[in-house]
């Protein structure tokens, strides 16, 4: 009998990388097609920079329900039905969202206070909160994305596979805000980008229906029984066996993992110092230094453009240099030198901000996740990425609501906060097994 395979040896077959990278792609187009726009539209539809981060909290709220049982089903039911589950879901909430854009501004409660600032919730602002949620209960694409990428991974290829995974993402983040800048400026405002996403999001469901092959998580790969009176019969089952005295983990033995606790730690702090950005540079962009949609627009490409390239070549050179725990360091403390960079005034500077962060979260993230799956046996890859889309769901719940509310209150100074917490990260990483090596 062929021993328990877990995630330090090689997965059987060949499963290639295309679809699950395509279906990333399209699944970051279609996200980032919104984002340069939407600081807006929750502005025009009568929030301000508090309920821009509601509506993103809904969404990680909801999340941080749904990833780990997604994630957990994954391991049992298959990858390819939960990433169908999850896309399913996204179509669905692009629908209710594209509708919102239909509904009358009709204010239902108007709000003028000296903490949460001046804002009007109105019914359109209501059907986004609806869809983000909608959309946040069947957000397992992340989390069943990763923990496929595991499965077809080995230990010689795990860290460049991510490196792909992100590449793959920051080149949907490249095409959907310059998509955002070209069909926002027409006359139909906000409508047009909304139902590229819808349109795109459908994409990805059949990509994912026809194209996306399963993965198979079990802990054996070959059938013990060679001869067997079901293959003579005819009535042989899916190749799938588990050893017989191997327990299932529960979510508290996982949990209970070596490094487990930490690297959840390091995603926490990685996702609110993030989060705390991506709340408050979009009001800074259109409110401190009067950038127009198309120039926010232009930032964002140019920002994933830069990640393309760090997590692409210079990933793939790094990673057989330094080990993953080296890259993870390094890559926080080039991070942190970043943040502060973005609360200056004069592009230039910004952009300086940019390549920084490029250069540290194109090295440290990837290899961070490659960490991540090293950590647990392929059986459990599902529950172990869910857990992971927990955490970061309660960083980007308390980022997004937090830092707009910081940002009402200390403006660009809020981007020394990720910084402080980027060092903090940086320093924690140290605590990672110096044998975490690609």
């Amino acid at each position: 009998m062929e021993p328990a395979k877990g995630v330090g040896t090689k997965p059987s077959g060949h499963v290639s990388l295309y679809p699950i990278l395509a279906i990333n792609f399209v699944g970051a187009l279609e996200f980032s097609i919104v984002l340069p726009f939407l600081v807006y539209l929750v502005t025009r539809l009568g929030g301000n920079a508090l309920i821009y981060g509601v509506v993103g909290a809904t969404y990680s709220f909801f999340q941080l329900l749904g990833a780990p049982v997604l994630g957990r089903w994954s391991d049992r039911y298959g990858r390819r039905r939960m990433q169908l589950l999850s896309q399913v879901g996204t179509l669905v909430s692009w629908g209710i969202f594209l509708a919102a854009l239909w509904l009358p501004v009709q204010p239902w409660l108007t709000v003028h206070s000296a903490l949460l600032g001046a804002f009007t919730l109105t019914l359109p602002l209501v059907v986004l909160f609806f869809a983000r949620a909608l959309d946040g209960i069947t957000g397992g694409n992340v989390s069943v994305a990763n923990a496929y990428l595991a499965d077809i991974s080995d230990d010689s290829n795990r860290s460049a596979n991510f490196g792909k995974m992100a590449v793959s993402a920051n080149l949907g983040f490249i095409l959907g805000p310059a998509i955002a800048g070209a069909l926002g400026a027409t006359a139909t405002g906000e409508t047009l980008p909304v139902l590229a996403a819808f349109i795109i999001s459908a994409v990805a469901v059949l990509m994912i229906a026809l194209w996306l092959p399963e993965t198979d998580p079990c802990a054996l790969r070959s059938d013990p029984e060679k001869v067997s009176v079901h293959k003579v019969l005819g009535q042989d089952h899916k190749a799938c066996f588990r050893l017989a005295g191997a327990p299932k983990l529960s979510l508290v033995e996982i949990l209970a993992l070596p490094t487990v606790g930490l690297l959840l730690a390091l995603h926490f702090l990685v996702f609110l110092a993030f989060n705390l950005f991506y709340v408050s540079f979009p009001v800074y962009a259109a409110t401190g230094i009067h950038w127009t949609l198309a120039e926010t627009g232009v930032f964002f490409s140019v920002m994933s453009f830069m990640l393309v390239l760090v997590q692409g070549p210079v990933l793939k050179r790094a990673a057989k240099i330094w080990s993953d725990r080296a890259l993870v360091l390094g890559g926080s403390l080039v991070l942190a030198v970043s943040f502060p960079c973005f609360g200056a005034r004069d592009a230039a500077t910004v952009y300086v901000g940019t390549a920084l962060l490029a250069l540290g979260n194109g090295v440290m993230w990837p290899s961070l996740l490659a960490v991540l799956a090293k950590s647990g046996d392929r059986n459990v890859q599902g529950t172990l990425q869910g857990l992971a889309g927990s955490v970061a769901a309660v960083a980007s719940i308390i980022g997004l609501l937090g830092g707009g509310l910081l940002y009402r209150f200390f403006g660009p100074d809020v981007f020394v906060l990720s910084a402080t917490l980027t060092l903090l990260t940086f320093a924690l990483a140290f605590a990672i097994p110096k044998t975490a090596r690609k």
